[in-house]
This record gives structure tokens, sequence and C-alpha cells, in this order.
């Protein structure tokens, strides 16, 4: 069957279940073709072909019946359109001859092959009926105030019987669905249809004695899924040949869907075992404690699996005694497919953009199959866990397509999404190929966090962009952040943000540091006397500590730069500065990283080899990782932190050095990127523009010789930042703020005009 179907008042109308249960039917039946039959222009009908929440249409009649185009392809259907377009005069020629009457307001909306009018109907006379005769057009006048001027011969009816007479489908498979008198005509040509509940009085009137029309009870969806049954469509079961129930449930209130188990594997003489992470990211020991107390949960994670390790759980616990009722829902991935999902297309394609170095990314679309591949199997995972009702809190860019297949899956559930990496604005995030579909999953969230304001802004600006949106609530965004202070700085910032009927809200987030554990691992480092060695190694220096990824984006070889200048500019500084540079390298299939390593290591020989001399080395350089309980040392001793990305997210190693010059009364000045998201909130650091090699160079200098009633100062005011932003403050204040209710969305007639 062909369902051809008005938007507005119908297909996106009725019940969320009636909505749901006939979009399901959709998507999942194999005899149904569908097309949209719309007012609107096809820029207007763009946002909702991407919306994954709704199915995608075969084919689609827009502008009144004017504009006819391949649903998927978004291409004209020929030879249909280019018989429309000879009876079109065009616009100019149209919009000259009635902008010679009074009353009439052109439209301010896309529309092509047509000029459409807000108007009293006093403002149609006669004279304008001759006008539009002249030029070899119809006029039609609906609702009392939308005056449009189309091509002759041309409506929703039309078009409809064109597009089913090319395609060669039986008119009695054919089900027209509509609300209002604008839809009048594709009810009137024959086919079987229908005229939901709460439609305009005069479309009821005027198809009341038709026998081919169903005036259904129930609104939108509702009516048309009667309809399907009304006329026995799809066979005998109808409606029931496919199930539309929501997926089964689980016991989880709250599921966390998370790149990494809650756990390390290793293999213990030839045993599988488990134990907690003893790398020092705290947001997963966070995450897990909004488990305890019995607080019924479950964790989504990929894995790969080795016949050597046994059979395969894909269900196993965590920690009975801490989280009785925590599982973790293993997602089997093949080494193939982490290959390709995490570490060459994610790190290929959007880490890049994200970064903006959109220049770098190669996006390909094999890659991206068997991504959404990937995020279809996490949002299966995450549907079979969560009970009714349930927060379902998805982490970052690599998991951008679950919440459209777990809200297709689930409607029920509260979708929460955190993106720990930068957003970029627009004209950067637009590179991407997929950004409709990308940006369309992140719409079907309740709550959507970032760590910055300028980040939340950026998404906004994307949205925008991608589908009509009305921004419902903003806020200031001091005291907590900086506004005119930095790069990354606002004045105010978007909270809630509706798309069509729908309102998702927004919020800064800035992940917080784990205090307590790194002041734990230094108290461990200065017992082991590892504080005390390294005092008398770095002994009558200044020490400058550089602690980052091997990574374009994080301006290594910019800052070696500024520090070559700066040793040049500054001789007397020579041999009492040392930069100590720990760059902890990429996974060895990260090939894209192997040029960069090699220039980097370039530069420290050019550095060393100028300026060298006995008992001194300008730049020690680290390639490797550092034991934490070694890191938190360095901190320790170090007496300017040079932190200086390209552009990063947040960065959490600059809070860990706070964390710990606090923690000792130190006087260490952090120098950072004002680039970098922790710019925004860090107030207290120096800032710096790292693609400015001079004020990098500028920035190390006035910190090495900063006062130290300042640096104290300083430190105290970051410090107090740091420990009292931290992780578990982090985590309590953005699933607080999933709770809050959303502010209703805006009618039709109280929307603003445009923004």
């Amino acid at each position: 069957m062909l369902l051809a179907t008005d938007l507005d008042g119908t297909f996106l109308a009725g019940t969320a279940e009636d909505r749901h249960r006939l979009y399901y039917l959709i998507d999942r039946h194999p005899d149904i073709q569908l097309a949209y039959v719309t007012g609107r222009g096809l820029e207007a009908v763009m946002p909702l072909l991407d919306d994954p929440a709704i199915p995608t249409p075969d084919y689609v009649i827009c502008d009144v019946g004017a504009t006819v185009v391949d649903g998927h392809t978004r291409q004209p259907i020929q030879p249909m359109q280019a018989h429309i377009e000879e009876h079109w005069p065009g616009e100019q020629a149209v919009v000259e001859v009635m902008n010679g009457f009074p009353g009439l307001e052109r439209q301010a909306l896309p529309q092509e092959r047509r000029c459409s009018y807000f108007c009293d109907e006093d403002a149609v006379t006669e004279e304008v009926r001759a006008a539009v005769e002249a030029l070899d057009c119809d006029l039609l006048y609906s609702a009392d105030l939308y005056l449009d001027v189309l091509p002759r011969g041309v409506n929703k009816g039309s078009s409809l019987t064109a597009l089913v007479r090319q395609l060669g489908i039986d008119p009695d498979e054919v089900l027209a669905a509509g609300d209002t008198l604008n839809d009048l005509s594709m009810l009137q040509v024959g086919f079987k249809a229908v005229a939901v509940g709460a439609s305009e009085s005069g479309l009821l009137e005027a198809t009341r004695n038709n026998a081919r029309v169903l005036h259904a009870e129930r609104p939108g969806c509702g009516g048309i899924l009667d309809a399907i049954a009304h006329f026995g469509f799809l066979g005998d079961r109808g409606v029931s040949a496919i199930d539309t129930r929501a997926a089964d449930t689980g016991k989880a209130d709250l599921v966390v869907v998370y790149h990494r188990l809650p756990y390390e594997e290793y293999v213990d003489n030839g045993v599988l075992e488990r134990r907690p992470h003893q790398s020092p990211n705290g947001i997963i020991p966070t995450l897990l404690s909004f488990f305890g107390g019995g607080r019924k949960g479950a964790w989504v994670a990929w894995t790969t699996h080795e016949p050597r390790k046994g059979a395969f759980e894909a269900h196993t616990s965590v920690d009975d005694d801490a989280y009785p009722n925590l599982v973790c829902s293993r997602v089997l991935l093949t080494k193939q497919d982490v290959d390709i999902f995490y570490k060459r297309f994610s790190k290929e394609a959007f880490w890049p953009t994200l970064h903006t170095f959109w220049e770098r990314a190669v996006f390909r679309e094999e890659h991206w199959q068997v991504f959404q591949r990937v995020n279809r199997i996490f949002a299966e995972a995450a549907a079979r866990e969560a009970a009714p009702g349930a927060v379902v809190w998805i982490h970052d860019y690599n998991l951008w397509l679950v919440p459209a297949y777990l809200r297709e899956l689930r409607h029920d559930v509260k979708i929460a999404f955190f993106h720990h990496t930068y957003f970029p604005s627009a004209d950067v995030f637009n590179v991407i190929p997929w950004r409709r579909q990308i940006v369309g999953s992140l719409l079907q969230c309740d709550y959507v966090g970032f760590h910055i304001p300028r980040q939340v802004e950026n998404f906004v600006d994307v949205v925008r962009g991608a589908a009509p949106s009305i921004i419902l609530d903003r806020v200031h965004c001091a005291p907590r952040f900086l506004t005119y202070g930095c790069a990354m700085g606002l004045e105010n910032v978007t909270t809630a943000l509706q798309v069509n009927d729908r309102v998702v809200r927004l919020g800064a987030h800035p992940v917080g540091l784990d205090v307590g554990r790194v002041q734990g691992a230094l108290t461990a480092a200065r017992e082991a006397g590892k504080l005390d060695a390294l005092r008398s190694e770095v002994a009558g220096v200044k020490l400058i500590l550089s602690v980052e990824r091997l990574d374009y984006t994080k301006g290594t070889l910019e800052k070696l730069l500024a520090f070559e200048q700066l040793l040049d500019a500054q001789p007397e500084l020579q041999g009492k500065v040392t930069l100590m540079t720990i760059c902890v390298p990429a996974a060895r299939e990260m090939r894209v990283y192997a040029e960069l390593q090699t220039r980097i290591e370039q530069a420290v020989g050019r550095i060393n080899g100028r300026f060298s001399r006995v008992g001194w080395t300008p730049v020690q350089f680290f390639f490797r990782p550092v034991p934490f309980a070694d890191l938190v040392a360095y901190y320790a001793m170090a007496d300017v932190m040079w932190i200086t990305p390209l552009r990063d997210g947040l960065n959490l190693v600059a809070k860990e050095y706070v964390a710990v010059q606090g923690a000792i009364d130190g006087r260490g000045v952090l120098v950072l990127s004002e680039f970098a998201g922790a710019a925004a909130e860090l107030k207290g650091a120096l800032l710096t523009n790292p693609h400015d090699t001079d004020d990098l160079a500028s920035a190390l200098y006035v910190a090495l010789n900063m006062g130290r009633a300042e640096a104290e100062g300083r430190l105290r005011q970051l410090y107090e930042i740091v420990e009292y932003y931290n992780l578990a403050r982090w985590g309590d204040d953005f699933l607080a703020a999933v709770d809050e209710p959303a502010p209703e969305p805006l009618s039709g007639t109280e929307a603003p005009a445009a923004q």
C-alpha cells in the first residue's frame, strides 16, 4: 500500500503511543510505501527527512503539490516535475502582479513554484482572482488566512494522482490522510481516505457523503491506524502483522552507556579475572557511585572476546558488595568492528572535525555503515536493560546515534547525553556528511550536556541550521563562567530549545576532578620518597611541566617552538629553566600521529642541540606513559604548568595540577590555553593563545617571573574552584538537571515568527 499523508495535524499528530505504533509499522512492514503530501516547502520538510524518530518517506509532495521529489535522494521525480514547471510563470512574475493588491502579506517561508500570502477573506477580490487567472495560475484560499498562487491544475490531489499513475500503483492500494481543507483535493480524487480525528469541520462537511472517506475518531496517527484496519489494508492480519509494541523492558532505573567497561579484565594463571580500573580515570568510579545503596542499574559497554578466556558472558556483575543491583551488559564487537568504529573512523573522521581540524578528516561511507550498526547494537542493549521510565545516560560522540535508535525502541525512557569532547560551531560541524542524522539523533534526547556554555551555543547554532527551532530559555553564564575574559567565554547560554513540538533541555557541566583520589596519590608519592627524589633532580632550575597525549590538537609542537623562541629572546633563562614534556603515545593503530611524532622529536633534538650545556638540558622529553603516582610528584615540583591545546573540550590535567599544588600550599602558576574548555571556568589561570607563538612565549615568561603574592592568590582562587566543583558534584548536578521538568513547548500561535 501507499500511505499518502499530510504532516501537521495528521502524520505528526496523535498520542505518543499511536505515533510509535504507526511509525514502527511503517519501518518494519515490507508492503508499505510512504509519501508526505504537505503544504510545506521542501526546505521545511528536510528536517523531518533527517529526524530518526519519523519514518523516511519514499516520496515527498510539497509546496501544495508543486514540488515532487524522491524521499531518499531528494531529487525531482521526472517527468512530473518538469510538467509542473512548464505551467509556472516564475516567482518574480507572480510577485510583481500580486504586489499591486492591498492586504496581501508574503509568507516568509521556503516555497518553490508557488507564492504564498497571509490575508483576510476581504482581500481576495475579483480583481485578485482575475490577475491570477491572467497568469494562467490557480488561486487557493484556505483557513480564512492562507492564499496560494499555484501552477494551473496543480494541487495535492492532482500531484498525488500523477505520482500514483507514474509509479504504476493500484489506486485501491492508496490511503490518503488529512485534517484540513488544504487536504480536500487528495481526499476527493477517488482514493480510499481518512479525515483523522479533530479535523476541520469544513473538511468533514465536504466529505460527509463520500463512502471512501473514513471520519476517524482518533486524531493523527491513531486515525490512520483506524483507517488501515477499516479498509482492510495489509491483508487479513492488518496492523497486527507487525508487532508494534514497545521493546521488552528491563529492571534498571539508571542505565549508563559508556565506551569502557566498569572494570578491567586480565588473565591470571589461565583464569579470567576482573578488578577496578588501575588508571586514574575518576569518571568511572564516580558513575559507579550512582548505583550505591542498592539502586537498580545497568552499565552498557563494548568488549571483544577471545575463546581462550572461556565462554562469553553477555551479563556480569560489577561489585556484588558495593553495587548489588548493578549489572554490566556487554556489547560484543569483533576486532574489526573496534578498529573501524573507534580506532579509525571516530579518530580519523569525527575527532579532527570536532576539534576544528576538519581538513584532516577522512569520511568513508563504509565506515559510517559500521558506526551506525554498532550504535544500534548499543541502543538495543540499553533498551533491554531500562525499566519503564528509566534514565539512560549516554556518553560522548562515539555513541551519537544511540538516542535515535533508542527512542525508536523505547519512547518511555528519559534520554540524557553528555558530550565529553569539544563541540564546534556550525561552519565546522556541517562539514560532516551525516550531520543531519547526528543532530536528529541528539534531538531525541531529553537533556544534552556539554562542558561549557560556548559548546552549548555551538550545538544550538548547528540545530538552528538543520531544523526550525525556538529558544525557550536562556540564563547568564556569570559568575560560574568567564564571559568576555577568554576566547571560550559567553554572556548567556541556552537552556531549553524547541524543535517542532519537542523540547530538548541543555546545560553546561564541566567535568570535575576526583580531588580525593589525586591527593591520595600525592600522599602515597610523598611516603614513597618520590617528591624528595625529584626535588633533588630539579634543584637550581625552574621546572616547566607539560603533560598531554600525542595529538595534533594538543599543541605540543607549537609549544616547543615558543620555548625555543623564548630561549632566543631571553638568553638569561638558559641554564635556569627546564621544560619537562610528558607525551603519552597513541596506540600503534593510530597511524595519523606518526608524522607528528617525527616532527616533535626533530624539534626537541634541535632545541637541545642548540642550547644544551654541561649539566643542563633545556627540554626533557618523555615519550611514554608515566604512572600517576610519579605524575603527581611532577605536579608538586613544577613551578609552571604549561597547558596549551589548540582546542580541547575541557582538560583535566590542568585541574590535577591545581589539586596537587593546593594540597601542598604551593604557588605554582597555571598557564592555560584560552581554547581549552577549562579556561572558561578556571579563574586564576594565566591565559594564552596557542595559535600565537609570541603570546605563548610571553605568557610563559610572565609566569616564570610572577611574584609570590600574585602566584599564591591565583592558586587559591583556582583551588577553590577545583575543590568545590569536584567530580561528584558534576555527576550530582547533571542528574539533578536531567530530572528537572522541561518547559512547555510553544504552540504555533505563541512561537515567534523567526529567531
